[in-house]
């Protein structure tokens, strides 16, 4: 009788999730359910699985709306009934080709309303009648057809709450006021679960309806093998041949890798390929390979990572730069035969080149073929009371203090509904986005199982998310994008085309433990390189003294929050600086773990641990790996895996606390960890950003500041080029390009670092410098640029005339004098085809510290001297951050400059760790805990006089920070006779701050981990 079910994946319409819908039917009696959500296929997949749980037969179909107009229902007879809707559906959100009125779809049901219906109707079509239209069923002209009519009874909520909730969510998406609401944007009152007996007893008097109803129901079903793969089978066409390839194409590179006479790789690609093929794999490969070739045909860079890295074969076809034998990677981690899904490969590009790598892929294999997946974008609480309360018409400074304050209590009543119906919106889907890197290569078109959808970004995406993919049986591509290749990328273009240096930094060889790279990663002196430049990392870089590609692996790795959160990220700097003061909690630790100390630090660790301590078998350990990765949701598959952890450490006679704490530290890697491989590839890439940063740190500091660096601001890494030697120069019209660059020594900063000089008026200048030559005064460039005078002042006060030798306050004369307050396109070019006139300016003098706060008002930092300079106080602390080291236990006062802090979590409140530069330039770090934090709270960017004792850690000083104060720049003498505006600007000096919110990691003492072996 249920023809007409909506879901919460009918967005900002439905209130039921597919779980609801199907547990309210089951307590019911129900015994088949037809889920028609507003033009998606969304929740199908999900809704088969749950209905097939609970006994109930699984319909579906689609609700077709234009807006908010409804065309149709309808309902597929079988899975290629889905296929012909998805097609209507994906030409017009994709092609923008209007929803036919009266579509040809011959294997579903059509169900119109009874307000519109077309005057002939076809045999598969019919007219829905809800229960409040049947009366109108005297009428003659309804009357007719009768015949050709099924009962129409849609679900959308369950209760009086959940039909208010709705409204709010029409109001939401129509953007109007509750009480502005229209009558035919809502659902009818009556749209919940009724009993199957009550719904045909109101129908009793029409049995052509009830049985017209019934044999719609009868001849439908939703035969779909979940798990099947999916994915595009084969690359050259056949099974064979892609097997041929393959085989060609791993020992061609076999020997490009290691030789001609290299047997342990050569029985270790003998091996993979025979599993490789018995798991239909060698097409994924391949697939894979193809994308490799053609970005390498184009030059750039790439990183493959995840756990296909582990693969030699992935090794030899070029997809990743691991040496799985250097590195003695697990090869059951990637593939075994008990895994039905191809490896993951998680392959980077340069943010900048990602878009070229896209179009190659949806041309290559077909826009019917290829998408993106799809994620739903969930109401958070902010925007949830934003949106809730702007439908019950709250002004935005009531909305302000309610979504700061959210668990306050509010006595106003339109306040507390607002809360009370912002609760029940929480984990509701919103809108429906594209996944940040996942790609589907199907093998049949992938409308035979979704629509598509256009989001703003261009690229087609399905419509449901990455765990659906995965369990009807896609794999994603996964084609990603970072700042750190670009910014290795770039460097090495610059020196080519600078210095004539080239660089071929895709040659491992010559950046991966080479000398002077390992001296700056033991001191931390990593800023500006992929991944290991956050003040955590540089951290741990010090306190392991790093010097070799191989701790930094595991660094890669004990620094991700399943390792730190179980204290093996401590017990691994302690083991590694003290090898000789513990021992291994049990021999298979040591066999199977002896390169990180006994201690599990990648998630094949886990694997190994669980099967040759724990008994496990390969399948429960595939269990895990999938847990470890996120994509294990089956609480009870692991739990049984628990289970059997447990019965056979038992049954081997192993102590039970030492099982206890081994499966503690198991759970602790769950969605949290990398794989050896994973972490490897991120090192080479480490390594490669350290090797430029080290013997070209001005090009190397130049690419970083042009990719927008990575975990700090930009004041940063020009801080870093200027250290390294560089002369830091502001934006010149004659020598600036829109990127920054470099002659020589000279760093001049890009126009694009302007804020206020729009992008398109940034790129024209050297544009227009390069056609036609320099600018040879300011006039000249008025003539030659449209500017407007706030433009051209920006300009001014940055220096960018400097070259004109003219004072900037008589260059703001000028510009006032030339433009008033005419606006860019009314410029005539006229206005300048008369010589100008010469005045006579009288001489203005400036303050030395004017420039620097012009600076401060533009680019957020000072260029012509340092904050230190600017501070009213001479004094410069007592202790300088090169002399930490040697004050462990002592006092020290100190004054730095705030670069970064972060939020931590803890079980005393919260704390935050600091970073700094001392006025030598040089970086140290301290420790905020909550009680210093009241009464000495940071007060953002700048200057800060600091007291507090100093912790040497394993060579890492940190300065535990017992009082603190901001300290105040000079006035501003721009500004000097402004009381308001004279410390107006220094408010525009930043700090980065990254905010943690989790549980508090436990301290070590409250772990307990064993140091000692276990006694059974």
């Amino acid at each position: 009788m249920y023809l007409n079910c909506h879901s919460y994946h009918s967005l900002r319409y439905g209130t039921l999730s597919i779980d609801d819908l199907v547990s309210q039917a089951f307590a019911l009696g129900i015994k088949e359910l037809v889920l028609t959500d507003i033009n998606t296929v969304t929740g199908i997949y999900e809704f088969k699985r749950k209905c097939e749980e609970n006994n109930i037969r699984p319909i579906v179909g689609v609700e077709v709306r234009n807006e908010s107009e409804l065309l149709y229902i309808t309902v597929a007879k079988d899975f290629a009934g889905l296929g012909e809707v998805n097609k209507i559906l994906t030409s017009y959100n994709c092609d923008g080709i209007e929803l036919p009125r009266q579509p040809d779809l011959k294997n579903n049901f059509v169900i119109y309303s009874l307000n519109c219906f077309p005057e002939e109707l076809e045999e598969n079509e019919f007219i829905g009648i809800r229960k409040e239209e049947l009366n109108l069923l005297i009428r003659p002209n309804l009357k007719k057809f009768i015949s050709k009519m099924v009962i129409l009874h849609p679900i959308t909520f369950s209760t009086k709450k959940e039909y208010n909730l709705h409204r709010i969510l029409r109001a939401i998406d129509n953007n109007i006021l509750l009480s502005m609401l229209p009558e035919n944007e809502v659902c009818t009152k009556g749209e919940y679960f009724e009993s199957p007996e009550t719904i045909l007893e109101t129908y009793r008097h029409y049995p052509q309806i009830i049985e017209n109803t019934q044999k719609v129901l009868a001849d439908c079903n939703f035969e779909f093998q979940a798990g099947t793969p999916r994915n595009k089978k084969h690359y050259t066409g056949t099974k064979a041949d892609d097997l041929k390839l393959l085989t060609r194409l791993a020992y061609a590179g076999l020997e490009r890798r290691y030789g001609r006479k290299h047997q342990r790789a050569t029985e270790r690609v003998e091996k993979e390929l025979k599993v490789i093929d018995e798991l239909n794999f060698s097409g994924y490969f391949l697939i894979t390979w193809d994308i490799i070739r053609y970005s390498n045909s184009m030059g750039f860079m790439h990183v493959g990572r995840g756990s296909g890295a582990n693969s030699i074969v992935a090794y030899c076809l070029g997809i990743t730069d691991i040496c799985p034998i250097e590195l003695d990677l697990y090869f059951e981690r990637f593939l075994n035969l008990n895994r039905k899904s191809p490896p993951d490969f998680d392959i980077d590009w340069s943010w900048q080149e990602r878009d070229v790598i896209l179009d190659y892929i949806f041309n290559r294999y077909g826009k019917d073929y290829v998408a993106f997946c799809g994620t739903n974008v969930e109401f958070k609480y902010r925007s949830i009371i934003r949106e809730v309360g702007k439908a019950f018409g709250l002004p935005k400074d009531e909305l302000d203090t309610l979504s700061k304050n959210p668990e306050r209590v509010f006595s106003d009543k339109v306040i507390q509904q607002v809360q009370k119906y912002g609760m029940l919106l929480q984990k509701f889907p919103n809108q429906r986005s594209m996944h940040s890197c996942g790609i589907i290569i199907s093998e049949e078109p992938l409308t035979n199982f979704t629509a598509l959808e256009m989001p703003p970004k261009g690229f087609p995406i399905v419509q449901w998310d990455m765990h659906v993919a995965e369990e009807i049986g896609f794999e994603k591509f996964d084609i990603l994008s970072q700042r750190g290749l670009g910014t290795i990328y770039d460097t090495v273009r610059l020196l080519e085309e600078k210095r004539g240096i080239k660089v071929n930094i895709k040659d491992t060889t010559i950046s991966k433990d080479e000398k002077l790279c390992n001296e700056y990663l033991s001191r931390g002196s990593t800023i500006g390189c992929f991944y290991i430049e956050s003040p955590a990392m540089r951290g741990l870089l010090r306190k392991l003294k790093c010097d070799n590609y191989k701790v930094l692996v595991a660094a890669s790795s004990i620094i991700r929050p399943g390792v730190a959160q179980s204290g093996m990220m401590t017990e691994y700097v302690f083991r590694h600086n003290n090898p000789d003061k513990f021992e291994y909690f049990h021999p298979v630790f040591e066999q199977q773990l002896g390169e990180t100390y006994g201690i599990m630090v990648y998630q094949e660790d886990v694997i190994k641990i669980a099967l040759h301590y724990g008994g496990l078998s390969a399948a429960d350990g595939d269990i895990l790996r999938r847990a470890m990765s996120g994509k294990g949701r089956s609480l009870s598959a692991l739990q049984k895996v628990k289970d059997d952890f447990f019965a056979s450490c038992r049954q081997q006679g192993h102590p039970e606390e030492l099982s206890k704490e081994i499966y503690r530290q198991i759970e602790s890697f769950a969605g949290y960890s990398f794989c050896k491989a994973h972490s490897a590839s991120y090192a080479v890439e480490s390594y490669q950003s350290l090797y430029l940063k080290v013997y070209y740190p001005l090009e190397f500091m130049v690419s970083a500041i042009n990719n927008m660096g990575g975990f700090y601001r930009t004041e940063v890494y020009v801080h870093e080029a200027k250290m390294s030697g560089g002369k830091i120069l502001n934006p010149c019209v004659n020598k600036s390009e829109y990127e920054t660059t470099i002659f020589d020594n000279d760093i001049y900063l890009g126009l694009m670092l302007l804020e206020n000089v729009e992008t398109k008026i940034a790129r024209l200048i050297p544009e227009e410098r390069r056609k036609n030559g320099e600018f040879r005064s300011m006039e000249a460039f008025i003539r030659r640029i449209p500017v407007g005078i706030e433009t051209l002042q920006t300009f001014i006060l940055i220096g960018a005339f400097r070259f004109t030798g003219v004072p900037k306050n008589e260059l703001l004369i000028r510009a006032r004098l030339l433009l008033g307050e005419c606006k860019p396109q009314d410029k005539l070019q006229t206005l300048f085809e008369e010589p100008i006139k010469e005045f006579k300016f009288p001489e203005l003098k400036r303050n030395i510290f004017e420039d620097a706060f012009d600076e401060i008002e533009i680019l957020s930092f000072p260029v012509s001297c340092t904050p230190f300079d600017l501070l009213r106080t001479k004094y410069r602390g007592s202790t300088m951050a090169k002399d930490l080291t040697s004050c462990h236990k002592k006092q020290v006062k100190m004054l730095g400059y705030l670069i970064s802090r972060k939020h931590v979590p803890t079980n005393r409140g919260t704390m935050f760790f600091g970073t700094w530069i001392d006025v030598n330039g040089d970086y140290f770090d301290t420790a905020h805990f909550a009680d210093c934090l009241e009464k000495y709270p940071f007060q953002g960017g700048g200057c800060y006089l600091l007291l507090g004792n100093v912790e040497v850690n394993f060579n890492f000083p940190t300065v535990t920070v017992s009082k603190m104060a901001k300290m105040p720049f000079i006035a501003d003498p721009r500004y000097y006779h402004d009381e308001e505006k004279k410390y107006e600007v220094q408010q525009r000096i930043k700090e980065d701050v990254s905010m943690t919110f989790r549980a508090p990691y436990p301290q070590q003492h409250e772990i307990g981990l064993p140091r000692h072996k276990a006694i059974s």
